[in-house]
């Protein structure tokens, strides 16, 4: 596409740089590009240094004016903006293209055949970071470049490129991307919603798991798995589909292979914790065994994958209490996920946090029975407390039952001791420190996304890391 000359709205340029990839595109093929956030030029001050002093870039700060979407050539929304927002819609009404920083990069990708798609409720990121991670392995790169610089290795070896919702945007480094490269992209649902007019799909699609989540985007579970359905609705006949589950509603295109994993994974020796990383792991394996050729040699390159930050990270273990740090956990199936994969009996469990619509029962009900405590943080922790203690009976102090038989009985088949509101997660640290005790587990394992509190998941893990390690509280 000619971008050269033509007006471009981009349309939220983020605390941390979410539109900064894409306006270093657009200006690179000279285009005309108006950035617009409402937030102040304080408060995107790092972002704002990365694209100020390109060419034909200016910014609106503060505000969003409706004659910057209304008199553009093409609206370019971060793909976390709902569809029916009010400056989107001024540029529907005026006839203005919508579009996202993904779209804009599978148009420019050079070979669909070299790629593949990642999607899920969790454990996409994961899974995603395996893949790269084996197939860096398989063709001799080191940690995260992409491709060696000599000659020699860049006719021999494919580079491999990771991007999407994880690792950044690849929009301005995509002339660097070569035909016979490949290129991993975790999809999320918001991406995939996008996507649907370019009726585009992966060679590989992978599918870790499907449950209800951000259902105050989609507005039903129907529409959230219907945009995930997307990243298989366009394969092409010799394409792959991998899913982590009974297919409930994706079936593949005629002349693709569908390969199910459901709960019958054999074990593999990882350096992450967790059952469910056990299937990530075989997920990622065989999608790259595509590639390489060799499932033994990914299962086995898979097996030193270290993880990712904020995903069942090991923080520190202070007089014999271990703390993991778990802030991406951001749906109610991540954090069950997270809480499995420790001892019942052991973990101090930190859940809550903003309130997507996902329903947090069962997650509660399981952590009374899985967990020696509970601490509840953000907007649902309210909710969360009280299910926890309907599903147990305990409130911190006593049994609410006054039959003794059930009492006794709650008591031989709970763990949990402690179900405390604590508002925020400073607190709940400080609340933990009075009850924990050597050879148990901390787990910041929310279940719900950080937007009450904390601008994303990662500040929020920061922070539980500053008050581990010795931070204000």
């Amino acid at each position: 596409m000619d971008y050269a000359g033509r007006r471009i709205t981009v349309m939220g340029l983020g605390r941390f740089g979410g539109g900064v990839g894409v306006t270093k595109f657009l200006s690179s093929r000279g285009a005309d590009v108006t950035v617009t956030d409402t937030a102040s030029a304080d408060e995107l001050r790092d972002s704002i240094e990365q694209v100020k002093d390109l060419p034909g870039v200016s910014l609106v700060l503060g505000e969003h004016r409706e004659r910057d979407f209304r008199d553009a050539s093409l609206v370019v929304a971060n793909p976390a903006v709902k569809p029916k927002n009010e400056f989107l819609q001024v540029a529907h009404n005026a006839g203005v293209p919508v579009t996202t920083e993904i779209v804009l990069l599978v148009r420019e990708l050079p070979n669909r055949k070299r790629t593949i798609g990642v999607t899920g409720t969790a454990g996409k990121s994961t899974t995603t970071a395996m893949i790269a991670h084996i197939l860096r392995k398989a063709f001799g790169r080191e940690g995260d470049t992409p491709r060696r610089q000599d000659a020699k290795t860049l006719s021999e070896q494919p580079g491999v490129w990771m991007g999407g919702n994880l690792g950044g945007s690849l929009l301005p480094v995509v002339d660097q991307i070569h035909d016979d490269d490949w290129v991993v992209l975790e999809l999320s649902s918001f991406m995939l919603h996008y996507l649907r007019g370019e009726k585009w799909s992966p060679h590989i699609a992978v599918v870790t798991n499907l449950s209800p989540n951000h259902l105050d985007w989609h507005g039903t579970f129907d529409e959230y798995a219907k945009a995930k359905r997307e990243i298989a609705a366009y394969q092409r006949p010799g394409s792959e589909l991998l899913i982590g589950f009974s297919s409930h509603g994706f079936h593949p295109q005629l002349g693709v292979e569908l390969i199910e994993s459901l709960d019958d994974v054999a074990p593999v020796a990882l350096r992450v914790p967790g059952r469910h990383n056990v299937k990530n792991a075989w997920l990622a394996a065989h999608a790259a065994s595509r590639v390489v050729g060799s499932p033994r040699e990914a299962f086995l390159a898979v097996r030193d994958f270290v993880g990712l930050p904020h995903r069942l990270a090991h923080v520190a273990e202070l007089d014999g209490v271990r703390f993991v740090n778990d802030s991406k956990s951001t749906t109610p199936e991540a954090a069950r996920l997270a809480l499995e994969s420790f001892d019942p009996g052991t973990l101090h469990a930190i859940l809550g946090g903003y309130d997507k619509g996902s329903d947090l029962s069962e997650v509660a009900r399981f952590a009374s029975r899985h967990c020696k405590a509970i601490y509840t943080i953000g907007e649902t922790g309210k909710a969360i407390a009280q299910a926890a203690i309907a599903e147990c009976g305990w409130d911190g102090v006593h049994f609410k039952s006054r039959d003794a038989k059930l009492n006794h009985w709650i008591a031989e088949t709970t763990h949990v001791s402690i179900v405390k509101r604590c508002t925020t997660l400073d607190k709940a640290l400080t609340a933990i420190r009075e009850h924990v005790k050597p050879g148990e587990v901390v787990l910041l394992s929310p279940g719900c996304a950080s937007w009450d509190q904390f601008e994303n998941y990662e500040q929020r893990g920061r922070r539980f890391v500053e008050l581990v390690r010795g931070g204000e509280h």
